[in-house]
């Protein structure tokens, strides 16, 4: 039997993830948000509040990151969900995160966050925040003897909506794009 829970946004994984930009003087800002995912080859897709600094960021500046929440540093990346940059300008410092310019748009990088996918801004319709991915790169850190990331050291975390909590990613249970071939 099932229980139904009516209308929800509640889908599992979603990923935590770490949108950041400058403000209009250069200081660096982030924000928390877990509704988001990829929505094309070169796209991803984040549903943001129009009342963000980080969204007038974006739109001022057209660029964004988009980091991976880690398992390592939850209290920060939860910090930067419950205080805005409206009020606290200087939060990404009270969070103890540094940031590097990236090399392809005019947004911040954050050096804690091992993983970031930067984004030039497509466009911003009902909530809606689209940006063309230019770039996706992560520090060594979390690379395996390949060069790939590895989910395993890089340990992003995930938002369970139904129980406002932070999850770690598990093990490896199969194999994409094989293990189905079993049944043909």
């Amino acid at each position: 039997m099932r229980k139904n829970f009516g209308a929800k946004p509640f889908t599992y994984p979603q990923p935590v993830l770490i949108i950041a930009t400058y403000d209009e003087n250069g200081t660096p800002d982030a924000m928390n948000a877990a509704w988001g995912g990829i929505s094309g080859a070169d796209r991803i897709t984040i549903c943001l509040g129009s009342g963000h600094k980080t969204v007038q960021n974006i739109l001022a500046r057209k660029a964004f990151t988009v980091s991976m929440a880690e398992a390592s540093r939850v209290v920060e990346c939860d910090y930067v969900g419950i205080v805005s940059a409206n009020d606290v300008p200087d939060k990404l410092e009270k969070a103890g995160f540094h940031t590097t310019k990236s090399e392809f748009v005019d947004a911040p990088l954050i050096d804690e966050l091992a993983m970031a996918v930067e984004c030039r801004f497509i466009s911003y319709e009902n909530g809606l925040m689209v940006g063309e991915i230019v770039n996706v790169c992560a520090d060594e850190r979390v690379l395996d003897e390949k060069g790939s990331i590895d989910p395993a050291k890089l340990q992003p975390i995930t938002f369970d909506p139904v129980n406002n909590a932070y999850l770690k990613l598990g093990e490896k249970v199969g194999n994409a794009f094989k293990d189905g071939a079993q049944l043909k």
